[in-house]
C-alpha cells in the first residue's frame, strides 16, 4: 500500500490485508537463503519488537534470518533478543560483518523505516545489493520505489503491529494468534507497546483488537509491561528528577525543552535508550502545547519532538530540525556546523526558543 489511506480505506485494508501480497512475501521468503532484516538507526522498542517479531516466525517457517542494526538497542530491550540474540549483528560493534551480512543476503526486510537512509552506515550496503526488499513500515513518505514490495500504513499504532496482521494473513498462522510463534508474539506486542506509549496515543480499533487476540492466546502482558518499564537503571530517574527541576524551560508560547548536554550524559552514565519517554513528560502540563528534547552528541543535537492534538510535530520537525515523522511524535537533528554555527546547549537553546515560537504563533 503506497497511497495514504483514508480512515474508511484504512479499516478495510486492516481486515483483510491483500493476500496475494502476502502470498508474494512468503515466496520470496521460500526462495530465499540468507534473509536479512534491517531497522532504524538508534533502535526503539517498535523496531526491535518488529525485527524480532519477524525473526522468529521466519525461523518457524524453517529459515534463520539475521537481524542487522545500525547500533546498540537499549540495555531495556534486551529481554525481547533473548534466543535470537547470536542472530544480531551491529555495526557499532563489528562493522564489516554488518555490512557483510547485508552484501550476502538474497532477500532484505526493512521495518520500521521509511528509506535506506534511516538505517545510517547501514545505507550504502542496502543501496548496492540488488536483491529483492521488502518494506514493513507506518512512517509517512515512503520511499516505496526502492523496494520490490511495500507494505506501508500510515493511520497504524506501530510497525509491529502492521506486521502482526500482515503474519495473520499468513498461511501458518490463518487468522489464529494463538498459531504465532510464542517469541515472535511477545515481541510484537512490546514493539505495539512502547510505539503507543502503553496505549496512551497512536491506538486505533485494530490496536485493541491485537492486544486482545494475543492475551486470548495466552501471551503475558504483565511480564512484557514489567520488562520494559521496570528494569531501569537507578541513574535514569535522577537524570529525570534534573531534567524536570532544573533543565526544562517552557516559552511564552507553549514549548517545553530539555536538553540534555555532553556533561549532563556524563554526569549520570547515561545509557542508549535511557532517555526513551522523557520528551512526552511535559505534555502533561496544561499550557504546555508542544514539548521536544534534545540530546547533544559529538557533531549534532538529536532531537524528539511531540505535541498536543491541533500541532504538527512532524511539520516542526521537518520545518526546522531536518525530519519529519508522524503527526504527533517526530524527531530530527540539528547539526552544530550547518544549523548551529559550531554552537553548543546554549545556541540550541536559543535556537529551539526561537523557532518554536514562531512555528506556534504561526498557528494561532
Amino acid at each position: 500500500m503506497k497511497e495514504k489511506l483514508s480512515r474508511r480505506q484504512y479499516i478495510e485494508y486492516m481486515e483483510n490485508i491483500n493476500p496475494a501480497i502476502v502470498m508474494s512475501m512468503r515466496t520470496m521468503t521460500e526462495k530465499a537463503e540468507n534473509i536479512a532484516i534491517v531497522t532504524h538507526m538508534h533502535p526503539d522498542g517498535d523496531a526491535i519488537g518488529s525485527s524480532m517479531g519477524l525473526f522468529h516466525y521466519i525461523r518457524y517457517t524453517g529459515k534463520t534470518p539475521t537481524v542487522i542494526l545500525n547500533d546498540r538497542y537499549p540495555d531495556s530491550l534486551s529481554f525481547l533478543a533473548g534466543e535470537g540474540k547470536e542472530r544480531i549483528s551491529v555495526y557499532e560493534d563489528s562493522p564489516e560483518k554488518a555490512l557483510d551480512a547485508i552484501r550476502r543476503s538474497d532477500l532484505i526486510f526493512c521495518l520500521d523505516m521509511n528509506s535506506f537512509g534511516r538505517a545510517e552506515n547501514l545505507e550504502k550496503a542496502l543501496r548496492e545489493n540488488r536483491c529483492p526488499k521488502i518494506l514493513i513500515d507506518h512512517h509517512l513518505n515512503p520511499d516505496a520505489g526502492e523496494f520490490d514490495l511495500v507494505f506501508s500504513v500510515t493511520e497504524i499504532s506501530s510497525t509491529a503491529e502492521l506486521l502482526y496482521h500482515i503474519l495473520m494473513s499468513c498461511p501458518e498462522i490463518c487468522g489464529d494468534a494463538s498459531r504465532l510463534p510464542v517469541k515472535a508474539a511477545e515481541a510484537l506486542l512490546a514493539g505495539m507497546t512502547t510505539d503507543t506509549n502503553n496505549f496512551s496515543n497512536s491506538v486505533f480499533p485494530s490496536t485493541f483488537r491485537m492486544a486482545s487476540e494475543l492475551l486470548g492466546a495466552g501471551i503475558d502482558r504483565d511480564a512484557i509491561v514489567a520488562s520494559l518499564y521496570n528494569n531501569y537503571r537507578e541513574n535514569r530517574f535522577r537524570l529525570m528528577g534534573e531534567l524536570l527541576h532544573e533543565v526544562m524551560k517552557i516559552t511564552p508560547e507553549g514549548a517545553a525543552y530539555m536538553i540534555i548536554s555532553k556533561e549532563l550524559a556524563k554526569k549520570y552514565d547515561l545509557r542508549e535508550g535511557e532517555t526513551e519517554g522523557f520528551v512526552n513528560m511535559a505534555l502533561g502540563i496544561k499550557n504546555v502545547r508542544m514539548s521536544l528534547l534534545l540530546k547533544e552528541e559529538d557533531d549534532r543535537f538529536r532531537v524528539s519532538v511531540r505535541s498536543k492534538r491541533g500541532i504538527s510535530a512532524n511539520r516542526c520537525a521537518a520545518l526546522y530540525f531536518n525530519g519529519g515523522g508522524h503527526e504527533l511524535a517526530a524527531g530530527g537533528k540539528l547539526l552544530k556546523e550547518k544549523d548551529l554555527d559550531g554552537g553548543g546547549p546554549e545556541k540550541a537553546a536559543s535556537y529551539t526558543e526561537r523557532v518554536t515560537g514562531k512555528f506556534l504563533n504561526d498557528i494561532q
